[in-house]
């Protein structure tokens, strides 16, 4: 597997970026891909550990000693069908997936880990530059109809699967394109939406239909929908969490995803009244994590005055934590391409208080420095600093603090149960009407893209089973993993 000793002769080589200064001026993708001849190098890093921790810790159960002896031998046709047998859209997890498949390489007890995410990144896209993806259509047709309600990237693949179980599918998508969190919550600076296009293009070929700007039980009764024989939920987790904090009602506090749809529209052309820019403000991201990130990085590219990023947790360290050892998901400090664009980081913030002239209007936050304390009953308790507020100068705070659950729209309509984590309840994907299903975040909570389409897949099977009495869609080799 791999080169023998090959993690011995080629270090790890990553893409760089294009110069901060030119990548700030356009909302396009930054990176420089490596030579075909560098990603060949990384493959052969593949070590043959014996048992890949890689495949067990991605929730696909991606193939990746199998993808990557096949780079290794320049075998690429046949890394992408490896790499497709248990991932549909290699094209975005390899730009957006945290990679722990990365964290749990067994190389990365002694050295860098394997390059994974980024073999994956040029294995697809080296398969549609020399058109080797191209549309697997049926050769036959059950007769069967499906509904799925969410065209994100767990809706997407539980289309394709079911698509290629011979079903007739339609996606219903209440936004303007299909892609949903794809589409208007990762900046264009991630994911170019070009990229999502032509695989729509490529599942369309394949006979789903996609029905935009269909807001089910909105603008499309819901009765509408017992025309299908199956219904498929994907339409991810999108309540917002709030702060209880005084003056939030203040103009100029906007839920992250609301800024940075705002920005993904305008850049395609719509117009969008009122929107929310941060050019010549001071800018503050409350939230640490993927998606405050991509705030800081919309907020330097319109023009903010600047850009001041809050977190109550503490600092992680640089260093892999002894408290998360191999192989299991760091605790570490992450530090992405937008913080690198400029961001004051601030850790053990919490806001006491959003400050407004007379007219309402968002001027300043109140802060206090906090500390983390363990009480009886293994609870964390929030422990204030004295003497430690402090004023920063605020013109627009962003609420980056992740969600609460789906929307309960469907639920109420279709009246289906909620679990106590608010999110559908469900067993094995199936919801308490036997027709109906549901995957991604609206089953499981706010989680990755990854584990989206790992949802989409495995929902597609327990479908498929329903309708058939039987399957022949694949399962993923490693079991229900455990969330990161």
């Amino acid at each position: 597997m791999g080169k023998i000793g090959g993690f011995k002769e080629y270090e790890r080589t990553d893409e760089n970026n294009f110069a901060v200064v030119n990548r700030l001026s356009n909302y396009d993708e930054f990176t420089i891909p490596l030579s075909k001849e560098k990603i060949k190098e990384q493959g052969s890093r593949c070590m043959d550990c014996g048992i890949p921790f890689c495949h067990s810790s991605c929730p696909l159960g991606n193939l990746i000693p199998d993808f990557n002896d096949m780079v290794h031998q320049e075998e690429w046709q046949n890394a992408l069908e490896i790499l497709h047998s248990t991932n549909n859209f290699p094209e975005f997890t390899g730009r957006l997936c945290p990679a722990p498949c990365e964290k749990s390489c067994v190389l990365g007890i002694i050295s860098e880990p394997v390059a994974i995410e980024n073999i994956e990144k040029n294995i697809v896209e080296r398969g549609f530059a020399e058109g080797w993806i191209k549309p697997q259509i049926p050769t036959t047709r059950t007769g069967k109809t499906v509904a799925i309600i969410g065209s994100g990237p767990a809706g997407l693949a539980a289309a394709q699967q079911l698509n290629r179980a011979g079903h007739l599918v339609t996606v219903f998508e209440r936004d303007n394109a299909i892609g949903g969190l794809l589409r208007y919550g990762i900046p264009n600076f991630k994911l170019e939406k070009g990229i999502i296009d032509r695989r729509v293009k490529v599942l369309e070929a394949e006979g789903i239909v996609f029905k935009v700007n269909v807001n089910v039980g909105v603008n499309y009764s819901v009765d509408q929908l017992n025309a299908f024989d199956s219904i498929v939920l994907c339409g991810g987790a999108s309540e917002s969490r709030s702060l209880p904090t005084k003056g939030i009602e203040s103009k100029g506090i906007v839920q992250a995803m609301t800024f940075l749809t705002q920005q993904t529209k305008s850049l395609y052309g719509e117009t969008i009244p009122n929107q929310i820019v941060a050019k010549d403000k001071n800018v503050i991201v409350i939230g640490g994590g993927d998606t405050g990130s991509d705030c800081v990085g919309t907020s330097n590219r319109q023009g903010a005055k600047s850009v001041t990023n809050f977190e109550i947790m503490p600092k992680p360290p640089k260093e892999r934590s002894t408290s998360t050892p191999w192989p299991f998901w760091p605790l570490q400090l992450k530090t992405s391409s937008s913080h690198e664009e400029g961001c004051d980081r601030n850790w053990l913030i919490n806001t006491k208080e959003f400050i407004a002239n007379d007219k309402g209007e968002l001027v300043g936050l109140k802060t206090v420095e906090v500390s983390w304390k363990m009480v009886p009953g293994n609870r964390p308790e929030l422990i204030e600093k004295e003497g430690s507020e402090k004023i920063w100068p605020c013109e627009l705070a962003l609420l980056a603090l992740g969600f609460t659950g789906p929307e309960k729209t469907l639920s109420e309509h279709l009246d289906l149960e909620i679990d106590i984590k608010n999110n559908y309840k469900t067993t094995n994907y199936q919801t308490n009407k036997p027709n109906i299903f549901t995957a991604g975040d609206m089953r499981r909570g706010q989680s990755l893209i990854v584990w989206a389409i790992s949802e989409g897949r495995e929902a597609a099977r327990v479908v498929d089973l329903y309708l058939m009495s039987s399957t022949n869609l694949p399962t993923k080799g490693n079991g229900d993993l455990p969330s990161i």
